[in-house]
């Protein structure tokens, strides 16, 4: 699926126009905070669907997609047969809410434990998928060897695959066509590393890796977007509501403008970056926050199970 490449922030006067983050952007005297705050009142007011066809979905008000809330914990290389045991024992347990697809990324080892252990109400993703079918290559996973285990979604594009592995956009674009041709569901990560925030690159950034995914991907029926700012991932920082809901915004808009409105209003956009606990409810009162797609919060079984039950904070008050 072609798109055209269009930028959203030189559609908005350039990268001056995200020098709104609070506390991490550079000083801009073209732009003071009234006509930055204006300049993002306009843009949220074009992307707002109609209310009365959100709220006939499910009850729930603050969510500007149509999309089901989703949660993933990404259990990254941690865990061993003991802790893992207690863990999915602790979210066997939980009391979840019914309005929430949760997921979970165990190391690959773990999987097959997890499956046969874990309540069905939470499906299994992979960390990682190989680019194409199986084969002589040492080290990967294929897409088939997840199906085969059980797994139903696969996390493609995080950081530290970009970063510190070196996969680039349009590999990472090839994977995620690969796994949803083969009929996994793709969790699709996004997000800027701390400099290119500050340089005014963010929508850029984030922009282009949308555009290698649309470029490869044949459908986005089955995919969710998640965006993780790369300064936020295990720092402890945490993007405040509004700068997520700033950038949540921003993606819901380039899908619209350069996918479809339907795309745009169907596909989640989850948020990822030191979510936990105690700042989960906060987030997700932002309308184009879809859910969350939790790091070291996830290893945590009741914790984990807190940030699911913050969509909550989204429903209408009885």
């Amino acid at each position: 699926m072609s798109v055209a490449s269009t930028s959203l922030a030189s559609q908005l006067s350039g990268p001056k126009s995200v020098s709104s983050y609070s506390g991490l952007r550079r000083s801009c005297s073209k732009l003071d905070h009234t006509q930055s705050l204006s300049l993002f009142q306009h843009l949220h007011s074009q992307l707002r669907l109609s209310s009365s066809s959100r709220k006939a979905s499910r009850g729930i008000v603050a969510m500007a997609g149509t999309g089901k809330f989703f949660v993933g914990g990404n259990w990254k290389c941690n865990g061993t047969k003991d802790s893992i045991s207690k863990l999915v024992s602790d979210l066997n347990s939980a009391k979840l809410e019914a309005d929430v697809d949760v997921v979970v990324a165990p190391p690959f080892l773990y999987i097959d434990q997890v499956k046969n252990s874990l309540t069905d109400r939470i499906e299994i993703s992979g960390q990682n998928s190989w680019v194409g079918k199986g084969g002589a290559f040492t080290g990967e996973i294929s897409v088939e060897q997840l199906k085969d285990i059980g797994a139903t979604w696969v996390i493609l594009g995080h950081s530290e695959r970009r970063h510190v592995i070196g996969e680039d956009d349009q590999f990472i674009g090839k994977k995620a066509a690969y796994a949803l041709n083969e009929g996994l569901g793709v969790i699709a990560c996004i997000g800027e590393k701390l400099e290119e925030r500050e340089a005014g690159k963010t929508f850029d950034i984030c922009f282009q890796q949308l555009k290698a995914f649309a470029d490869a991907v044949p459908s986005w029926d089955n995919i969710v977007i998640a965006y993780e700012p790369v300064w936020a991932i295990g720092t402890g920082k945490v993007a405040s509501p509004e700068q997520a809901q700033e950038v949540h915004v921003a993606v819901r808009d380039w899908l619209k403008k350069n996918v479809s409105p339907e795309v745009a209003s169907k596909t989640r956009i989850i948020y990822g970056g030191s979510v936990n606990g105690g700042n989960s409810a906060e987030l997700a009162k932002k309308e184009d926050i879809d859910g969350f797609l939790v790091g070291g919060a996830s290893l945590k079984g009741p914790e984990f199970a807190t940030i699911i039950n913050s969509v909550t904070a989204k429903k209408v008050a009885a």
